[in-house]
C-alpha cells in the first residue's frame, strides 16, 4: 500500500506516536507499504509552529531534519498534474493544505492516512482512518 500521511499523522509520528491507532501504526510500519510524504506538509507544519499550535523545543529547523529521517519518504510533488486534479476534489471546507494532500493522493494513486473528518468523507481519494 502506498500511504500519503496528513501532516497531523506525520507530525504524530515524530512526536506523539501514542496517537496513533493501533492500525496505523502497524501499517506506517509494515515495510511492505510505501509511506509519501507532501512539500505541503512541511509548509504547514512549520506554520503550525510559527503559530504556537505545535511546541517543538529544539527548533523548527533542527526537528525537521529529525522528522524527515524517521522514515525513507517518498516525495508527494505539487505538480501540474496535481493542480489540475484539485478541481475534481469536493471538500465541505476550504483549507488549501487539504485540498493539495487530496489531490495528491488520488493523482499518485496514495492512500491518504488522517483522522480529519472533512477528508474522511472525500469520495474521490483513498483514506486510511488514524
Amino acid at each position: 500500500m502506498k500511504l500519503l500521511l496528513d501532516t497531523h499523522i506525520w507530525i504524530w509520528c515524530v512526536s506523539e506516536p501514542e496517537r496513533l491507532s493501533r492500525r496505523v501504526a502497524r501499517e506506517l510500519n509494515n515495510s511492505q507499504n510505501q509511506l509519501w510524504l507532501s512539500p505541503v506538509s512541511i509548509w504547514e507544519a512549520m506554520l503550525l509552529h510559527r503559530k504556537g499550535r505545535i511546541g517543538i523545543p529544539e527548533g523548527f529547523s533542527t526537528w525537521l531534519s529529525r522528522a524527515l529521517t524517521i522514515a525513507s519518504f517518498t516525495e508527494a510533488s505539487f505538480t501540474f498534474e496535481v493542480a489540475e486534479a484539485l478541481s475534481t476534489i469536493h471538500l465541505p471546507h476550504a483549507d488549501p493544505a487539504d485540498l493539495f494532500l487530496a489531490g495528491s493522493a488520488k493523482v499518485f494513486g496514495l492512500t491518504l492516512v488522517t483522522s480529519d473528518r472533512n477528508l474522511l468523507r472525500t469520495k474521490e481519494i483513498s483514506v486510511l482512518e488514524n
